[in-house]
């Protein structure tokens, strides 16, 4: 009797999802299309079984798909199941395809051996296999002969043509190059038109087989001059990432991480960020949107999707106008929750350093509402108790909600909390490129407003900052940058430049309609005490 296989579930609390789902979007290429798994655990009464039963009948060879010695794997058999009589184990062939139009059969190695350059034993990555180009580890070393070959008369050719000429300033070009010229010219034109229509089943064939798993068939859709430049600038971009990885600045075990899947966008990842190294060596890690916990694959996700109760960020929330809300989050209370949001921080920010340790902090996220709950737009931290009154240790805004006036929104409700608070604020040094550039744009339209309507003659850097809540030296910073202050006689003036004043007036006249302000009215918060 044939046991039926258990299949590995998720834990009933929901605290931790199992890995074993399959996923088709991380199911390994030598597992899909009537392949299984690669091996089974064999128990010393299995294989006593098997002995038994091949000593005494012979073995029906399972249906190959394309291998010269299949290797076969039995199931677990407990006592229970053992009988007299020999059974014959159930055979499943292991890493086959089958082979088109001849009974020779061939193994599909999915090893790191090869690389695609030719010149290396191993691949550490995708772009050096050789199976995934559709070629062998021979091939490759063939093809990086002839490359090595052609560069060698290539630069023999060009020396001579050196030699050959004069040292003027414009050259001509040299009879070879023009031979070279028409030679390309000519093998262009031998492209063909059309694939036939063996050709293109052949192609749709490869691509239901591998999908993904494999590059697409290249032969005919262009001429073979071009197919050829496309080969070497691959092998040359995989021997760049070889020379890299050799040089220590990419490892095997710190595969940063390429995209992340987080809620209806998919974003591309700019830094490294230190998630655990199984996750990491991943290259696409799948994010509640909620809750921020990352997982491991599409499967996951929405299986956790399924049972999160999470629509909106932790805390209180503490501002809210239309669909935009503010929520302060506690690092010591949600301590979880703000060390993934650091965790995901760092993937766009390359001066973060925080990312454990956020019980000394808190974070105000900013979220947009809908009908399936509050997405998050971005985020500032700031320590709870500052020596020197930063008002913000670290600010982000999420790559979707980029150039929308986000940025400024969190940068200007900063300073809303440092005046509720009666204190002049700054952020934490060093500030970032995109964060530097926000700043200066922030504090220009700060100071451009004040002295909009500024009515005296005589003005005070201390009044500025004591009514924007922003520090001096940035005041004085951007004064500067403006060629607004100016020492004449011995004292430093301010100057009231109009120009930049109408030109400020004539931006905010344009974004009238647009709702990307901090209203202080909506803000229903107290400082934290003792904390």
């Amino acid at each position: 009797m044939q046991r039926r296989k258990r299949n590995a579930g998720s834990s009933s609390d929901g605290t931790e999802d199992s890995d074993f789902s399959t996923d088709p979007e991380h199911t390994d290429s030598s597992e899909s299309d009537g392949t299984s798994r690669r091996s089974a655990r064999v128990t010393r009464s299995s294989a006593r079984l098997s002995q038994s039963s091949q000593d005494s009948s012979p073995v029906r060879n399972a249906p190959s798909l394309g291998s010269d010695e299949p290797v076969y794997s039995t199931r677990r058999v407990t006592r229970s199941q053992q009988q007299p009589a020999p059974v014959t184990p159930k055979k499943y062939p292991l890493r086959q395809t089958r082979s088109s139009g001849s009974e020779t059969e061939q193994a599909v190695d999915f090893s790191d051996r090869g690389h695609l350059t030719g010149k290396h034993e191993r691949h550490f990555s995708i772009s050096g296999c050789p199976l995934y180009h559709n070629l062998s580890a021979d091939e490759c070393k063939v093809r990086a002969q002839s490359r090595d070959k052609q560069i060698e008369e290539r630069m023999l050719a060009h020396r001579q043509d050196d030699n050959n000429r004069h040292a003027t300033r414009h050259q001509a070009p040299t009879e070879r190059q023009l031979r070279y010229k028409e030679k390309v010219a000519e093998l262009r034109k031998k492209r063909n038109s059309g694939l036939s229509k063996e050709q293109k089943e052949k192609y749709m064939e490869h691509r239901q087989t591998y999908g993904n798993t494999r590059e697409p068939l290249l032969e005919n859709l262009t001429s073979e001059y071009d197919l050829e430049l496309f080969r070497r600038a691959q092998a040359r971009a995989s021997e760049d990432l070889e020379k890299l990885r050799l040089q220590g600045q990419i490892t095997e075990g710190s595969n940063m991480i390429k995209t992340i899947a987080f809620g209806r966008y998919e974003l591309d990842t700019w830094y490294h960020s230190p998630y655990p190294e199984e996750y990491a060596r991943l290259g696409r890690l799948y994010m509640c949107e909620f809750c921020l916990k990352y997982m491991k694959s599409q499967t996951i996700l929405r299986r956790h999707m399924a049972k999160c109760v999470w629509k909106h960020p932790p805390g209180d929330e503490i501002y809210r106008k239309g669909s935009i809300s503010v929520f302060e989050v506690d690092g010591k209370k949600n301590k979880i929750y703000c060390q993934n949001l650091c965790l995901l921080a760092k993937l766009f920010l390359d001066h973060k350093t925080l990312y454990y340790d956020v019980e000394p902090f808190l974070f105000y996220v900013m979220t947009e509402a809908d009908n399936t709950g509050c997405h998050l737009i971005g985020y500032f931290s700031k320590e709870k108790n500052s020596f020197l009154n930063y008002n913000v240790s670290c600010i982000l805004t999420m790559p979707q909600y980029m150039r929308q006036g986000y940025g400024k929104m969190l940068i200007d409700f900063s300073y809303l909390l440092s005046k509720v608070e009666e204190k002049v604020g700054s952020p934490e040094r060093p500030l970032s490129d995109l964060g530097l550039i926000s700043y200066r744009s922030y504090w220009k339209e700060v100071l451009l407003r004040y002295l909009h309507n500024f009515q005296g003659k005589e003005i005070s850097i201390k009044e500025i900052s004591q009514e924007t809540a922003v520090n001096p030296v940035d005041i004085v910073s951007t004064l500067q940058a403006l060629q607004m202050l100016k020492y004449w006689k011995g004292k430093h003036l301010v100057l009231k430049r109009q120009d930049l004043i109408d030109e400020w007036i004539a931006k905010e006249a344009k974004r009238s309609n647009s709702n990307k302000t901090m209203d202080p009215s909506c803000l229903k918060w107290t400082p934290p005490k003792g904390t």
